[in-house]
């Protein structure tokens, strides 16, 4: 019971409990319209190119606006920030839903029309990740940051699961149409709860320094910090070969494992129920010990997985690895996560945050655009186990680089006060 209690103190806080219960809504509706945009993009033109070009153009924003994305969570109150982006987002698929119901989104001009959208969804959340990452400390304070990224994560992955199994009843019985339409409404509900929120702390004014040094400084911290750096590094390899599996999906269904959208939604719920129990674990956790061993074990767990994944041609074996799949990318990206703000300062956490947003986030849509090309050329399944194996092969460098970092993340973690409760045995903890 202690266990499960410490599992979700974050929610203790009223700030957060507005912020969870408004983004578990708003996530599933976003999950809805991903699924739907890609079933819809392929049933449309059958490409894989073209899902991979979707991929692409809806995250590439990232990768290039996280820096000045980064600048404006540090210098704005971050509350306000999201409250922009999330109204933004909402725009943009009401905006997409009339399109699709008015019978708009046909042939090359539908596809085009789809894109662009995509492309400034991608913009706009450019913005919002970094900003709400970084807003996580001003909601629990310092005590409980952990446990509220690793339950952000579960939260995601929870939304994750639900999101395609509601978006495949739904395009099956009104078209996917009504997802778009849905995931406007769902902002709603994240929207009031931000602006519901008291946020005691006003973020610092704009100390004169300029916006280029200050993005400097940034990287400066990340590339000159060895243990932020080695995991980054980490990060933008998996990011790039490993996580562009999701984006040719709809082929391994299809053509594969010889399904339709119902099998499409279900083997991306299978990677979001995966997902969310990797995230559930950590979140039980209540010490940084260990976590680097995990990075390093989750990514060659993930490479390992989708290779076996692109040799499946049966739909339940398949659906199996999936659940590894997302629980081992999970397992990696959170606890990256949590050992990078562990060891941020404060002053820094917007711009650092987006320097892991641009590679955990930014490196995908270079990988999806390279996944598609590959696969409508050597096939899905060998696209997927290239990518399996730069996992694999990444997991082992960082694992025989991480005992030499130890200490300098130990002693990051300590500098930033921190340091997560003693165990028992009255030893202090550190990352590991």
């Amino acid at each position: 019971m202690r266990r499960a209690s410490a599992a979700f103190r974050a929610l203790k806080h009223r700030n957060f409990r507005l912020f969870f219960g408004g983004q578990i809504i708003s996530l599933v509706g976003t999950w809805m319209q991903t699924v739907a945009q890609a079933w819809l993009i392929y049933r449309l033109t059958g490409s894989g190119a073209l899902l991979g070009l979707l991929g692409f153009v809806g995250q590439i924003p990232i990768f290039l606006l996280s820096p000045p994305a980064g600048l404006v969570a540090d210098r704005w109150p971050r509350q306000q920030v999201v409250i922009a982006t999330q109204t933004a987002s909402m725009l943009l698929a009401f905006i997409l839903a009339a399109l699709t119901m008015t019978g708009h989104i046909t042939g090359k001009l539908g596809v085009l029309e789809i894109i662009i959208l995509a492309t400034l969804l991608g913009i706009v959340n450019a913005f919002d990740v970094p900003a709400r990452q970084s807003f996580l400390i001003e909601m629990v304070g310092r005590e409980d940051l952990l446990n509220a990224i690793a339950l952000n994560s579960s939260m995601f992955n929870l939304a994750r699961v639900a999101g395609p199994a509601v978006a495949v009843l739904v395009v099956a019985v009104v078209g996917e149409s009504w997802c778009f339409l849905l995931n406007g409404v769902s902002y709603l509900a994240v929207i009031a709860g931000l602006f519901m929120m008291r946020i005691e702390k006003a973020m610092p004014g704009h100390d004169g320094t300029s916006p280029l040094e200050k993005l400097r400084e940034g990287f400066r911290f990340a590339r000159h910090t060895r243990p932020i750096r080695a995991l980054l590094t980490l990060v933008s390899v998996v990011s790039f070969m490993a996580l562009p599996f999701t984006v040719l999906m709809p082929i391994f269904a299809v053509k594969i494992l010889h399904g339709g959208a119902s099998a499409y939604g279900t083997l991306m719920g299978a990677v979001g129920v995966g997902a969310m129990c990797g995230a559930l674990v950590l979140a039980s956790r209540q010490e940084l010990r260990g976590l680097g061993n995990i990075v390093a074990y989750a990514a060659m767990a993930m490479g390992v997985s989708l290779l076996l994944f692109s040799a499946s041609h049966w739909y339940w074996i398949s659906f199996t690895i999936l659940v590894l799949t997302g629980f081992s990318m999970m397992m990696q990206f959170t606890a990256t996560n949590t050992l990078i703000q562990a060891m941020v300062p404060d002053q820094l956490r917007g711009r650092v945050m987006s320097i892991y947003s641009m590679l955990f986030l930014g490196m995908s849509p270079i990988g999806s655009l390279l996944a598609g090309w590959l696969a409508d050329r050597i096939g899905a399944p060998v696209t997927v186990a290239i990518g399996g194996l730069a996992s694999l092969v990444g997991g082992v460098a960082f694992a025989r680089k991480w005992p030499a970092m130890r200490g300098p993340a130990r002693d990051l973690v300590a500098a930033q006060g921190m340091m997560a409760p003693a165990p028992p045995s009255g030893e202090s903890p550190r990352p590991s």
